[in-house]
């Protein structure tokens, strides 16, 4: 799985150099505002692209694409508050992914932005990584995640579709949901973002009070609950690149209740 084409190396090292040109500095969460505001590179993906980063987004907004990634970069003495900033973007734009009133899911792809996220905690502790590599690493993978929030028509957050969700275990705590998830059958996706979700609370904690911090406090654990809760209802497990109408069709609408 550490073996990819190498498509992608031109949109990272184009970044990279671009983030050397610019004095302009931007958090994650502010560029994924920016991304949805530009029409250009919000509808590059379409619906029937092979591939929705290298067919759509790098096919027909690169240079939108790179100038947005190149305004978030990181410096080797803030590797923990950027790793936690990447993390809670990640689930930001993943658990916001929601097409109200249809049922609560997970998109796939978003998914793995913050499945991935939790191997940053051990990366940054790995003494024989320099830190010039640590941060070349975190850099691309933020840069990687604004690419894929765009890739599926970056659809707003809708960070009430957390704050006011109702679990099916209202009283469910983590260990409650770290039960279910082991025993529910899949492929290991939901307990990975189940334990990603999990982690990124513990290290976003210290920064609740910052704004670029939008996921905070108790919408930790109700994402939890969101996570377990959505894989063991009804239809696909996961939604394919959420901010397509499209994606969203096959699924039911929520009980009037839960509206």
């Amino acid at each position: 799985a550490a073996v990819h084409d190498s498509w992608i190396g031109p949109y990272l090292l184009g970044v990279e150099k671009a983030a050397a040109g610019t004095e302009i500095a931007k958090s994650l969460v502010d560029i994924l505002d920016q991304i949805r505001a530009d029409s250009k590179l919000r509808t590059a993906a379409h619906w029937d692209d092979g591939n929705k980063v290298r067919d759509g987004i790098l096919a027909r907004a690169a240079d939108e694409m790179i100038k947005s990634a190149a305004q978030w970069r990181v410096s080797s003495d803030e590797l923990g508050s950027k790793a936690a900033e990447m993390t809670n973007a990640a689930v930001y734009f993943t658990g916001g992914a929601q097409h109200p009133p249809k049922q609560i899911k997970f998109d796939f792809y978003y998914m793995h932005c913050v499945n991935s996220s939790i191997s940053f905690s051990s990366i940054l502790q790995q003494g024989w990584i320099s830190n010039k590599n640590k941060t070349r690493l975190l850099q691309f993978k933020g840069w990687l995640d604004l690419a894929m929030y765009a890739s599926r028509r970056a659809p707003e957050p809708l960070l009430d579709e957390i704050v006011n969700y109702r679990p099916k275990s209202p009283d469910g705590s983590w260990e409650e949901i770290f039960k279910r998830v082991i025993e529910h059958e899949d492929d290991g996706h939901a307990s990975k973002l189940v334990r990603a979700l999990r982690h990124g609370e513990q290290i976003c904690a210290a920064y609740d009070d910052h704004p670029r911090f939008r996921v905070k406090g108790i919408m930790w654990l109700k994402l939890g609950h969101m996570a377990i809760d959505s894989v063991e209802d009804t239809g696909d497990t996961w939604v394919r690149s959420a901010g397509f109408d499209e994606a969203w069709e096959k699924y039911e609408d929520r009980p009037r209740a839960l509206l």
